[in-house]
């Protein structure tokens, strides 16, 4: 009975120790790992340490396959969402493009009058100071005309 007594607590501690060397496998630096294991391989309980080591593994395993198949649907619709915005994106694009294009005409055109426009003040302008210096000359050529009427009856 005491020989059973002992195997189980050394059982235990066995197991305590490769709980323990799991964990700092875990949490440790690549570089640094060598000593745990050697640890392992110089223990008796090679074969127990690989069953935990791969009973550890599993439950790892089931995490992470717990957490993508909760996270699946959300990304299966945030790459739905995504395509769709994509897909508004390349519409808005088109629509910027185009109404780019559209002003761009419209500006042209919008040029071109304003340019007509700018030749026809020019052109008011000069015509109004062209009438004003002919206003100026116009007592001038009205004496000029009675001159030449006085000379006509003179003859």
């Amino acid at each position: 009975m005491e020989r059973g007594k002992m195997a189980e607590a050394e059982s235990l501690e066995t197991a305590a120790e490769h709980e323990r060397i799991l964990r700092e496998i875990e949490s440790t630096d690549t570089a640094c790992i060598g000593p745990t294991l050697r640890s392992v391989y110089d223990g008796e309980e090679h074969g127990r340490f690989m069953e935990k080591l791969e009973t550890r593994i599993r439950n790892h395993d089931r995490e992470i396959e717990k957490m993508c198949n909760f996270h699946y649907q959300g990304f299966v619709d945030s790459i739905t969402e995504l395509l769709k915005v994509r897909g508004e994106a390349q519409k808005l694009k088109n629509q910027v493009t185009d109404t780019n294009r559209k002003l761009q005409h419209e500006g042209k055109e919008l040029v071109i009058a304003m340019e007509e426009l700018k030749q026809c003040r020019l052109q008011q302008r000069n015509i109004s100071a062209t009438v004003d210096k002919l206003m100026l000359c116009l007592p001038v050529l009205e004496m000029y005309s009675k001159l030449r009427d006085q000379m006509k009856t003179k003859r």
